[in-house]
């Protein structure tokens, strides 16, 4: 091993005079997003349960939230997975109470440890107009892969997809929306309480 080269130490740790210029950064200046409302659809809280919205809007009772265009709509995704694999039942043949919703909700996560919902829990995304470009899904507390099927179904309306935790998920829907506007950005969020890894 070669050593390294150090310069010496300096002599002294005089730095000169004072400045008498006031050149303090003021960072609040720096913020470009400053003068930008929030739109009414940010996430201010995720909840194990549910969320808080930024126009006082809360989402509670286990449910999911899907915002688009400037809307908020309780999004409950898994109610569409035990209702195709129950024969358009519901989750009655599931079991009753939270017991069959947990096995609702399991059934979001396929085989292979994937993300994969039904194409009808996207039917809001198929009507709206204008598109928005980009689909933030928050999966609750962990991330997992999506589905190539519910990736396919997604891109074939001409909207990418963004993975993530809904805590982050939420952080990113809040910036984009801000910086892009609610038209151009989606956010489907299922509550922090899901945990698709026990589902598994």
């Amino acid at each position: 091993m070669i050593p390294r080269a150090h310069g010496s130490k300096p002599a002294n740790h005089d730095r000169g005079p004072e400045s008498t210029e006031d050149t303090q950064t003021d960072f609040a200046a720096l913020d470009v997003l400053g003068s930008i409302p929030v739109p009414t659809t940010a996430v201010d809280a995720c909840l194990d349960s549910g969320f808080h919205l930024n126009s006082g809007l809360k989402v509670t009772k286990g449910d999911g939230v899907l915002l688009v265009g400037g809307e908020v709509f309780t999004w409950r995704p898994w109610r569409a997975v035990a209702s195709t694999s129950t024969g358009g039942k519901g989750g009655s043949e599931g079991g009753s109470g939270k017991e069959g919703e947990k096995r609702e909700k399991a059934g979001m996560v396929n085989g292979k440890g994937q993300f994969e919902l039904d194409e009808s829990v996207w039917g809001v995304l198929g009507v709206v107009w204008p598109r928005p470009d980009i689909l933030i899904i928050g999966m609750g507390e962990h991330v997992m892969p999506l589905s190539p099927e519910t990736k396919r179904r997604i891109n074939s309306l001409g909207i990418r997809v963004d993975v993530l935790d809904t805590r982050n998920a939420a952080a990113q829907f809040n910036l984009l929306a801000t910086e892009r506007g609610v038209s151009e950005v989606a956010a489907a969020m299922i509550p922090i309480g899901w945990n698709g890894w026990e589902a598994r």
